[in-house]
């Protein structure tokens, strides 16, 4: 997370976390999820934090994600100086094209960085985590991990187009993840992975 840019000392850090399961903890208590450990972990380090706001449900497409934000009306009064998005393992679990995935991420990527103030510096995204590795999905591991790669290689390719911070967590959550007996177990490793990426 080198590239990040945080705000200058003295004001606090506003993170606005966009995403599905993985974002908001569906399985975790609310101080388990990883953008409120986030946050705290930069307050230790003698950050000024606000809370999180976090836009995320479970079993979120990147459609449904995107008019949930649209729904918030965010753009008209927005102060978040750090954003983050982590999406698309549903659009792959029903389904959906690689295709179809592409141009509906970007527009999420292009709100994010708008209601960043357009600073590209200030948002940074999250690759998808490999839930093949997990009991759940070991039936299907291999056809699994080849289709979060193709994903993940579009959002990567997109992010990158931007210039946006991108934070690969896969390659570790497909070591760690094989602890979990259900996808939903795994939002502690997103957390741990982010966490122990920021250099702040």
């Amino acid at each position: 997370m080198d590239g990040i840019e945080l705000p200058a000392s003295g004001e606090k850090i506003k993170l606005l976390a966009l995403g599905d399961s993985y974002t908001i903890g569906e399985s975790v208590g609310e101080n388990e999820r990883w953008p409120v450990q986030l946050m705290q972990s930069l307050r230790e380090k003698g950050w000024q934090v606000a809370d999180p706001k976090i836009i995320a449900t479970t079993g979120w497409r990147t459609d449904e994600l995107k008019n949930a934000v649209l729904k918030e009306d965010l753009q008209l009064n927005s102060d978040f100086n750090l954003i983050s998005l982590l999406i698309g393992v549903n659009n792959q679990y029903q389904g959906k094209s690689v295709e179809s995935y592409k141009p509906e991420f970007e527009e999420l990527l292009q709100i994010a960085i708008t209601l960043s103030g357009n600073n590209t510096k200030r948002v940074f995204v999250l690759s998808i985590p490999d839930y093949g590795f997990t009991p759940f999905g070991k039936e299907k591991q291999q056809v699994i991990s080849q289709a979060i790669d193709q994903f993940n290689n579009a959002n990567h390719e997109i992010t990158a187009k931007y210039g946006v911070n991108y934070i690969d967590i896969t390659p570790f959550t497909k070591i760690q993840i094989r602890r979990c007996l259900h996808p939903m177990h795994c939002i502690r490793l997103v957390k741990c992975t982010v966490s122990g990426f920021g250099k702040f």
